[in-house]
C-alpha cells in the first residue's frame, strides 16, 4: 500500500480561522486527504499551530499575560474551527510541545556540526528601560523610503522589507523609549550555498504547480543570502549551545519542523514510523504568501539535514471579501465560526472550491454565495437527488427498479455515470480540485436534463419500463455522485447515503458499481435548502458595518500611494442587467488599448441604456474578482450617496488620470 505524507500550513496562534485560510489549505488538503484514503492509500495528514515568535510575544505583553497563554488560547479556537470544517487531521499538535521542542534543537545542532550554521556579529537595537534587545516587530517608527508608520520587519504604508536598524526615529513598542544600536552576535544559516541545489530541484520538479514555480525563479535571480536562524527573545525554542543563553530559534527556523514534531507525536501514539510516510510522497499545502519559505528556506534547510524533499508544494491565493482585500485588523473578514453559526460547513467547502481554481485570487461575495448554493446545489445537485427519490417512493415502493433493454440514451447515461469517477479522480490526482467539482456538477445537470427527457410520471401510466429504466439509472447516478462528492462535501454526503440505505464507507474505485434492483432506499429529505435574501441581506448588513466602524483610508496618503493608481478614461460600450441583482449591471468599458468588463453598483442610478456611450474613469489595476460568479476586471468611480459616475469631457479614451 502507497503511503501519502499530507501538511496543511501551521497556523499562527494569534486568531482563530477566516475563510482565507480555509480556502488556501485546509479544505484542499482535506479533499486530497480524503480522496487518497478512499483510494486505499495509508494516508498521514498532520498540522499544528504556531506558537512562537513576536506577535504572540507583544500581544501577551500588552494583556499582561505569558504567551503560552495567549497561545493556547487561540490553539482550541482554531482546532475547534478546523473540526467545524470536517479538516479530517490525523494529528493536530502544537510548536510549543514538548516533543517539537527536542526535534529543533536536535535538527539545529546537526546543521551547526555540519557546518551550515555559523556566529556573525550584527547590529541591533538595545532598548535601555526594559534592558533587552528589541526584535524587529518591537520597533516602530517610519520608514526610510517613505516616511509613513513602520515596524521593524516592514512599512505599513509602503510595504518594503525593513531592518529594524534601518526605521527613523525608532521607538520600544512596549516602554516608548528611543533604542540605541548595539553589537549582537547572532546564528546564521548558511543558505547561498544552496543556490545552485535549489535552482536544479525547482526547474527539475515537474510536481511543482507554476505559480509555486515561477515565485521561487524569481527569488533565486536576485541571488540568496545567508539567513538569520536566532533572536534574542525569551519566548521561543532556546538555541541549544553553551555559549548562546538568551538567544531562540528564530520561528522560521523551527516552524517548519512543526510538520515533523506533529507527525512524530503520532507515532507515539500509533507505533507506525512517520519517516515510512514522509519517503514515500510528501506534499504540503500552504497560502501564496508563505511560497518562498517552502519553496527556498524550507527546502534548504532539509537538504543541509540529508533529507528527502517534498513531492510538491501546493501555493492556493488569497481571498477577497466584497471586492476588497481582507483585513483582520480593521475586521473586514468572516470568521470560519461567525459563518457556520447560519451556516453549514459543507455549503462552504462547496463554494469555496468551486468559486475559482486554487491556482488564482478569487472574491467571497454573499450573493453570489447565495446565487452559487440555489442555483448549483439547490436547483441542480438538490433537484436531481430529490426527483430521483421521492418518484422511486412514489412509483417503486422505494426500491430500485429491475432494469429492461436501454435505449440508446439510457446507453450514454449510463456510460457517463460510470465514467464519472476516473475523471473526478483524475482531477483530484492533479491537485485541480475545482475541476473535479464542476464534473460532477455537470454530470447532475444533464442527469436533470435527462430525467426531465424520460417523464417518468407520465410514462410510470403508459410504459413502466421505460420509467423503470430512468429511475434505475438516476438513482445510479445519485449513489456515484454522493461517493465522488465524500471529499468534497463528506457531512452532507452522509445525507445522500442515508436516503440510499447504504454505508458511505467505500473505495474510490468502487464507485461505479450499480446498487442491485430491489435495493430498498430510505426517507428522502431535501438535500440542499435555498438561501433565503433576507439571509443574505442580514449577512451583508453586519459585514459592511465592520467597515463603517473602521477607518477605511488614512486622511492623508503618499504620493506613491496614489501613482499605484492607474486611472484611465474609458467609454461605456455595452450595457446589460446582472441576473438577480437588483444594484448590478454588467459593462463593457473600451480603455483604448482593450475592453475591460466590470461589474459596477449603479443599477439603481442608471439602465443600461441611460450609462451606455458615457465617458467615464476607470480604475484598471484591480486583481480580477468575481461578482454574481461574473468576472469583473475594472472599476468605475461614483460618489458615495447616490453612485452617480464620475465623467470627463475633452479627454482621449484610454488616457491616463493623473
Amino acid at each position: 500500500m502507497s503511503k501519502v505524507f499530507i501538511t496543511s500550513a501551521l497556523p499562527y496562534a494569534n486568531g482563530p480561522c477566516h475563510l482565507g485560510h480555509l480556502r488556501s489549505t485546509y479544505i484542499p488538503a482535506d479533499i486530497y486527504a480524503r480522496y487518497n484514503r478512499m483510494k486505499g492509500r495509508d494516508v498521514l495528514f498532520v498540522c499544528a499551530t504556531d506558537e512562537h515568535g513576536t506577535p504572540i510575544a507583544v500581544r501577551a505583553e500588552q494583556e499582561g499575560k505569558q504567551p503560552i497563554e495567549v497561545a493556547g488560547r487561540y490553539y482550541e479556537m482554531i482546532k475547534k474551527d478546523l473540526d467545524a470544517c470536517s479538516i479530517s487531521l490525523d494529528n493536530f499538535s502544537r510548536t510549543t510541545d514538548p516533543k517539537h521542542y527536542e526535534i529543533s534543537q536536535n535538527f539545529f545542532l546537526k546543521l551547526y556540526e555540519k557546518g551550515y550554521i555559523y556566529e556573525k556579529i550584527i547590529k541591533q537595537p538595545y532598548c535601555k528601560e526594559c534592558a533587552r534587545f528589541l526584535p524587529d516587530r518591537y520597533v516602530e517608527g517610519k520608514c526610510p523610503n517613505c516616511g509613513g508608520e513602520a515596524r521593524g520587519d516592514h512599512c505599513e504604508t509602503c510595504g518594503r522589507h525593513l531592518e529594524p536598524t534601518q526605521v527613523i526615529e525608532p521607538t520600544c513598542l512596549i516602554c516608548k523609549s528611543t533604542p540605541e544600536i548595539r553589537e549582537s552576535k547572532q546564528y546564521f544559516f548558511e543558505l547561498s550555498k544552496f543556490q545552485d541545489e535549489l535552482n536544479e530541484w525547482i526547474q527539475s520538479n515537474d510536481q511543482l504547480p507554476p505559480n509555486v514555480k515561477n515565485y521561487a525563479l524569481q527569488w533565486l535571480k536576485e541571488g540568496l543570502k545567508d539567513w538569520i536562524l536566532t533572536r534574542d527573545m525569551e519566548w521561543g525554542i532556546p538555541v541549544p549551545l553553551e555559549d548562546a543563553e538568551g538567544k531562540i530559534i528564530y520561528v522560521w527556523g523551527e516552524a517548519f519542523l512543526g510538520y515533523i514534531s506533529s507527525a512524530a507525536q503520532w507515532s507515539e501514539k500509533t507505533g507506525k514510523p512517520w519517516e515510512d510516510y514522509w519517503n514515500d510522497k510528501a506534499v504540503h499545502f500552504i497560502g501564496k504568501d508563505i511560497i518562498y519559505h517552502h519553496s527556498i528556506f524550507w527546502p534548504a534547510l532539509l537538504m543541509a539535514y540529508g533529507c528527502k524533499l517534498p513531492y510538491t508544494i501546493i501555493a492556493g491565493e488569497y481571498l477577497s471579501l466584497e471586492g476588497m482585500k481582507m483585513s483582520t485588523s480593521k475586521n473586514w473578514v468572516i470568521w470560519a465560526s461567525d459563518f457556520l453559526e447560519t451556516f453549514d460547513s459543507d455549503t462552504l467547502r462547496y463554494y469555496l472550491i468551486a468559486n475559482a481554481p486554487l491556482t488564482r485570487d478569487t472574491d467571497f461575495s454573499w450573493e453570489d454565495f447565495q446565487r452559487r448554493v440555489n442555483d448549483e446545489l439547490a436547483d441542480v445537485l438538490g433537484n436531481f437527488l430529490h426527483r430521483t427519490f421521492t418518484f422511486t417512493t412514489r412509483f417503486f415502493d422505494g426500491k430500485i427498479p429491475e432494469p429492461s433493454d436501454f435505449d440508446e440514451y439510457d446507453k450514454e447515461f449510463e456510460s457517463k455515470i460510470k465514467a464519472l469517477p476516473e475523471i473526478v479522480g483524475n482531477y483530484i490526482e492533479k491537485f485541480k480540485f475545482r475541476e473535479g467539482l464542476i464534473e460532477i456538477t455537470k454530470l447532475a445537470k444533464y442527469g436533470n436534463k435527462y430525467f426531465n427527457d424520460k417523464e417518468p410520471w407520465k410514462t410510470v401510466k403508459t410504459d413502466k419500463k421505460t420509467a423503470g429504466n430512468c429511475l434505475y439509472l438516476s438513482n445510479q447516478l445519485a449513489k456515484t455522485m454522493a461517493v465522488t462528492l465524500i471529499p468534497y462535501m463528506p457531512v452532507k454526503t452522509l445525507e445522500i447515503f442515508k436516503t440510499l440505505n447504504m454505508n458511505s464507507d467505500i473505495n474510490w474505485d468502487n464507485a461505479a458499481d450499480f446498487i442491485p434492483s430491489g435495493h430498498e432506499l430510505g426517507e428522502a429529505n431535501p438535500i440542499f435548502l435555498k438561501v433565503e435574501d433576507d439571509v443574505i441581506k442580514n449577512e451583508k448588513q453586519e459585514l459592511y458595518k465592520n467597515l463603517k466602524d473602521v477607518e477605511t483610508m488614512k486622511d492623508e496618503i503618499s504620493i506613491d500611494d496614489f501613482a499605484a493608481m492607474d486611472l484611465r478614461v474609458g467609454k461605456v460600450v455595452g450595457a446589460e442587467n446582472v441576473k438577480k441583482s437588483d444594484n448590478l449591471l454588467k459593462l463593457m468599458v473600451d480603455i483604448g488599448e482593450k475592453q475591460l468588463q466590470v461589474v459596477a453598483g449603479v443599477a439603481k442610478k442608471y439602465s443600461p441604456e441611460e450609462v451606455l456611450n458615457r465617458t467615464v474613469i476607470v480604475l484598471v489595476n484591480l486583481p480580477p474578482a468575481k461578482l454574481f460568479g461574473i468576472k469583473s476586471e475594472g472599476m468605475l468611480l461614483a460618489t458615495d450617496n447616490n453612485m452617480s459616475l464620475l465623467t470627463v469631457e475633452d479627454a482621449d479614451i484610454g488616457e491616463k488620470i493623473k
